[in-house]
């Protein structure tokens, strides 16, 4: 089941809260509110697919602090930041740190929706990302230890009667630890066992 992308709003002053899910509302758009950083951190939003729309400026938690944060607990929410100061050194750090947009308040739908259909897309990009990663890893968890050995080896570009001179055994068992290296891992050929380990570094 596809969960709906969903626009998350953090701000302490729930006038912006309201004013921002009815825009929302009003664009098809799903929000939820939470009033400040620790709140937001206290549900399971943080690994959920949309996006973050974030005040900068906060009593306790800032949004930088967040920000932070979430880039520790490797969330994949792209944070599109709202501040109204215009403070334009804060935004070029946030854009640095990874942020998704930097608006300043009142935002308009002009500028806030084209930034969270962006926001969603690299959202969906980056779960899909993940997911992928994911499932690689898990391929390479099943494989035993001898053929990890042997992956290494072929990867590295040797060919079976030298992985055996360098494993202590005879070409004949290479062939078959090879054979079920691809098999587990989902590949019919080096080079998409070589791309396949390339994606897991990306």
């Amino acid at each position: 089941m596809t969960i709906e992308p969903q626009v998350f709003l953090v701000d302490d002053q729930p006038a912006v809260l309201k004013a921002m899910t009815r825009l929302l509302d009003s664009a098809g758009l799903q929000a939820r509110c939470h009033e400040s950083a620790q709140a937001f951190l206290e549900s399971d939003h943080a690994s959920q697919p949309g996006c973050l729309v974030l005040d900068l400026a906060m009593p306790g938690m800032d949004g930088m602090a967040l920000q932070q944060r979430l880039r520790e607990l490797e969330s994949d929410l792209p944070i599109i930041f709202l501040t109204g100061h215009g403070n334009i050194d804060t935004g070029v750090l946030a854009m640095k740190l990874g942020a998704q947009d930097f608006l300043t308040k009142p935002v308009d739908a002009d500028r806030l929706l084209p930034a969270i259909q962006a926001a969603f897309a690299r959202n969906q990009q980056a779960r899909q990302s993940r997911a992928e990663k994911l499932a690689i890893q898990n391929r390479l968890n099943s494989l035993t230890p001898r053929e990890l050995e042997v992956l290494h080896l072929i990867v590295e570009g040797k060919l079976n009667k030298q992985v055996a001179a360098e494993l202590g055994t005879v070409e004949k068992t290479i062939k078959v630890h090879r054979a079920r290296v691809m098999s587990k891992m989902e590949v019919s050929s080096l080079a998409s066992l070589i791309h396949l380990l390339e994606k897991l570094k990306a």
